[in-house]
């Protein structure tokens, strides 16, 4: 199985003979996985390990013009692997692209995540009918954020004060200051998101990944599920990763990626592929499929901040004062 540094390598020696170095090797094992799989693929890949903190770099409404580019054109009776890489991002824009999915592929969508599917990119994968994981590869808890604020931490916090004050009035003299930073309305925000995003969960398992279940296997396999993802009962961090064996004791469809040698091998290459693709260029997104249709944002220098640095320069040097021309030096 090439690795890291081969990938990286093989870049290197295209790069003397083409210009798109990059894409021509992601597209040589894109390729190669359709032909071992008989599917088609799309990867959706985000660059927010190499380049944090990019707008745009979550998942977002615009997202779906790159899904609509990459589905047009394919056989879609062979169904998709939808190979996700993503920290997660607008909850309704998931859900709409969700849909969209499912119009066009119905249920016969496979996730394959290499390494991280976290949050919204958890929700993706939720709503397929299996997803395969290898030993290195995490979801994550579904909660929403506002910015840096997890909806559910707040909501938590918000009681505690509650239980706090009317257990020990003075507690009021800790938390107003606290409180009193919470807009008018922002936690019936927090908790619509919060529960949008577990009916989500719950409705989106019930129609694919656990649609072929009796009724009694089913609720139970929903409610492990949702305890799991959902970051409700027991406060887990947002950035928690759960692992395959941890989601499959959940009841998620997990097929582990180590069953199928080939498919490991490919799917970790493209890995590389893309990852080196985001670390060493200006793209900090591409959605793109196996006939090369790809959607990439890219940095430019319009958005780019450069750190300005000013070296001290010295004073001026006083100019000597002016001498008549016809004064003479002072006698020695």
């Amino acid at each position: 199985m090439p690795n890291w540094n081969s990938i990286l390598r093989e870049i290197s020696e295209e790069q003397n003979r083409s210009a798109a170095a990059y894409d021509r090797v992601r597209q040589k094992y894109l390729k190669q996985l359709v032909k071992h799989s008989g599917r088609n693929v799309i990867a959706y890949y985000s660059g927010f390990l190499s380049k944090p903190g990019i707008e745009g770099i979550q998942v977002t409404d615009e997202d779906k013009n790159g899904f609509m580019l990459g589905i047009h054109g394919l056989d879609r009776s062979k169904g998709l692997d939808l190979i996700l890489h993503t920290p997660g991002g607008d909850g309704k824009a998931t859900e709409a692209l969700v849909d969209y999915l499912r119009k066009m592929f119905a249920k016969d969508v496979r996730a394959i995540v290499p390494q991280l599917a976290m949050s919204a990119g958890t929700m993706i994968a939720c709503s397929c009918k299996s997803i395969v994981m290898g030993k290195q590869s995490s979801l994550g808890p579904v909660d929403p954020q506002f910015g840096a604020i997890p909806a559910v931490g707040l909501l938590t916090e918000v009681r505690r004060a509650y239980n706090e004050i009317m257990t020990d009035p003075k507690a009021a003299l800790f938390w107003n200051p606290i409180l009193s930073q919470i807009h008018p309305s922002f936690l019936q925000r927090c908790e619509e998101a919060v529960n949008s995003s577990n009916e989500f969960i719950k409705r989106t398992l019930a129609q694919n990944m656990f649609s072929d279940m009796d009724e009694a296997e089913k609720a139970k396999k929903l409610k492990s599920a949702t305890q799991l993802l959902s970051n409700v009962a027991d406060g887990k961090a947002h950035n928690t990763h759960f692992q395959a064996d941890e989601c499959r004791e959940a009841g998620l469809q997990i097929e582990n990626l180590e069953d199928d040698q080939k498919l490991q091998d490919l799917v970790l290459t493209i890995h590389h592929c893309f990852m080196h693709t985001l670390a060493n260029t200006g793209a900090f997104k591409i959605i793109e499929n196996q006939l090369g249709r790809m959607m990439v944002k890219m940095q430019t220098p319009a958005f780019t901040l450069q750190p300005q640095f000013q070296v001290p320069q010295p004073p001026p040097a006083r100019p000597a004062p002016e001498q008549p021309a016809d004064s003479q030096p002072p006698p020695a």
